[in-house]
């Protein structure tokens, strides 16, 4: 593996320096999350803009971006935690809860391999019911089944409730969590989803994600799977009660802990069977909070009453760059709701590319946004679509989800002025669409592509047609 360099951070320098911005677009310099705190609270959005277009294209070049062919397949929505933000969980006593049979499970990817998809992308709530033999049996059947499916799945704090459902052998959580991801791994998972970021700021994500791991063991959660190989996704969620600070310290634990695995992939002399290359993040895909049906969405929204009016927002009060913000410091934070429209979403989504320098690929989270949001995205330091797929369950029953077909999305990436190209899980290019054949190009009749009812599910399933969303 080429060694990393981590670019040089001056903090000497104003935030706004040109010659500073330019350096990070060369990748020459790095952000202090000062300076990321003074652009993503002061910097015209254009500017914003343009300057993560330009990293974006000096990173991936000028004309590729790309998609993913994959289904969400949401094994069950039983969960031990009590996150606010979800509409999506149910106890196992609720008449609606539901963990889908393998042949269920193995019909949706039959599905998806038949038009040509290449992963699956598998989350579920936190269910204590099913044993470690299920989930064995279950991957060595997808895998039996269909070897060309690369099986994405099992975010961090599912692994954290592994631990503690299955009481695997070890004396750290490192170890038992690598005694947990070695028997799946070996049954056939190939890498992590980055689910369950949310925010890591602790005053945060106790006040949003009860029952869900802390940020340090979704950190280590993920070294370890870049440990033993695996390639990882990191998310956050953002637009609720945090403040921008607390986007900033979440954006810098993730650009800490990849500067850690690389070095280690940088200093190994070569892979074995019992230590292979290391792994690390591929990509970072951020998304806003939808309200829609969740206990956190029926707070007020700040600034509605007259006397909040041009009154900080609890959330930044609260917020520090290092994390520690403490709850006390406003009596109204956890009260109220700031929530992210496009504007705020395009200028986290550019900072997130200026600032993690050392992630390869930042994802266009358009399916709660909308198309042309999503299509803005890749003009704000966005190299990717997201996902071609079948199904989503979590963000739908929260809210709106938007689903296009892949000549549709296909034409909002040529529309932005791009080639779109199919990708695979390792950003490996699978196919150009530049000739006549493509998807988009083939369309005669543009009002057959309308957006269609994503498919959710539900006790009957229903047939399923192929819509894009999330990865």
């Amino acid at each position: 593996m080429t060694s990393w360099r981590v670019p040089t951070e001056h903090p000497d320098l104003n935030a706004l320096d040109p010659g500073l911005l330019e350096a990070v677009v060369r990748g020459e310099a790095r952000l202090t999350p000062e300076q990321a705190l003074a652009i993503g609270e002061s910097m015209p959005i254009y500017d914003l803009g343009r300057f993560a277009n330009e990293r974006c294209r000096a990173v991936h070049g000028d004309q590729l971006r790309t998609y993913i062919i994959d289904r969400n397949i949401n094994y069950t929505n039983v969960c031990t935690a009590k996150c606010t933000f979800c509409a999506f969980r149910r106890d196992d006593t609720d008449h609606d809860a539901y963990t889908l049979e393998y042949e269920a499970i193995y019909d949706k990817i039959a599905e998806l391999s038949a038009i040509g998809g290449t992963q699956i992308l598998m989350q579920g709530g936190m269910n204590p019911h099913l044993p470690l033999e299920w989930y064995e049996k279950l991957l060595r059947g997808i895998k039996d089944r269909f070897p060309h499916i690369h099986v994405h799945a099992f975010s961090p704090p599912e692994f954290i409730e592994f631990v503690d459902f299955f009481d695997p052998p070890g004396d750290t959580l490192e170890a038992k969590l690598r005694w947990v991801m070695v028997r799946l791994r070996d049954a056939g998972l190939d890498s992590l989803p980055g689910g369950g970021g949310e925010i890591f700021a602790p005053a945060v994500r106790r006040k949003i994600g009860l029952g869900k791991c802390d940020a340090e063991a979704w950190l280590t959660c993920m070294y370890v799977a870049h440990s033993l190989g695996m390639f990882t996704s990191a998310t956050m969620m953002f637009g609720h009660i945090e403040g921008v600070a607390d986007r900033v310290h979440h954006m810098h634990l993730v650009r800490q802990w990849q500067d850690k695995v690389l070095a280690k992939g940088a200093e190994q002399d070569g892979a074995t069977a019992e230590q292979p290359a290391w792994g690390h993040s591929k990509a970072f895909i951020s998304w806003p909070f939808q309200r829609e049906h969740t206990p956190l969405g029926r707070l007020k929204e700040w600034g509605v009453a007259e006397d909040e009016r041009g009154q900080p927002f609890p959330g930044d009060v609260v917020a520090r760059l290092d994390g520690g913000g403490e709850k006390s410091l406003h009596p109204e934070f956890g009260r109220r709701l700031r929530m992210a429209g496009a504007t705020a979403y395009l200028r986290t989504q550019a900072l997130s590319r200026l600032f993690l320098d050392n992630i390869y690929s930042i994802g266009a989270s358009w399916v709660t946004m909308g198309p042309h949001i999503g299509q803005m995205g890749l003009l704000f330091g966005a190299n990717d679509m997201g996902s071609v797929m079948m199904e989503e369950n979590v963000v739908s029953s929260a809210g709106t989800t938007f689903c296009l077909n892949e000549a549709t999305i296909c034409r909002l990436i040529r529309d932005a002025g791009f080639i779109p190209a199919q990708r695979d899980n390792v950003y490996d290019i699978l196919r150009i669409h530049e000739s006549a054949d493509s998807p988009d190009l083939n369309v005669t009749n543009w009002a057959e592509h309308r957006a269609k009812r994503l498919h959710v599910e539900s006790e009957e399933p229903a047939s399923v047609e192929l819509t894009t969303g999330k990865s």
